[in-house]
């Protein structure tokens, strides 16, 4: 099945709803009021979808690994953030398994599509030399 959209994309659709839940946690309480902590987490959850799209968009399967690759390191930012706001007491350890697990799962995603695209890569490659 090709996609056409990056709307297509199971893994953009998951990091949109992740970024949800994130700014939900970032608005209560004390995180919100951390501008350093809630910028930044917020950042690195932008940062997943919006690598997503960008790589899609660049049409070129070398270049949206590239972009998948940064957008699996800005979703374990994100959960070593979700860290540091259950150690100092912004999240309850509740909202921190919830939120953890399923970037977790999205890292999980983006790295079994990124070795889908690489063994494409290769078998074009082997095709083209044969």
């Amino acid at each position: 099945m090709k996609i056409n959209k990056f709307e297509e994309l199971n893994i953009w659709k998951l990091s949109l709803k992740i970024t949800k839940e994130i700014y939900d946690l970032t608005a209560k309480r004390e995180f919100s009021r951390d501008f350093g902590l809630r910028d930044q987490i917020r950042r690195a959850i932008i940062s997943v979808s919006s690598n997503i799209v960008e790589g899609f968009e660049k049409r070129n399967n070398n270049e949206f690994i590239r972009f998948l690759k940064i957008a699996k390191g800005s979703a374990g930012e994100a959960r070593n953030q979700l860290y540091i706001a259950l150690t100092i007491n912004y999240i309850t350890e509740q909202e921190f398994k919830k939120t953890n697990n399923e970037l977790e799962n999205l890292a999980k995603q983006i790295g079994s599509f990124i070795s889908y695209l690489e063994q494409k890569r290769l078998n074009k490659e082997f095709i083209k030399k044969n």
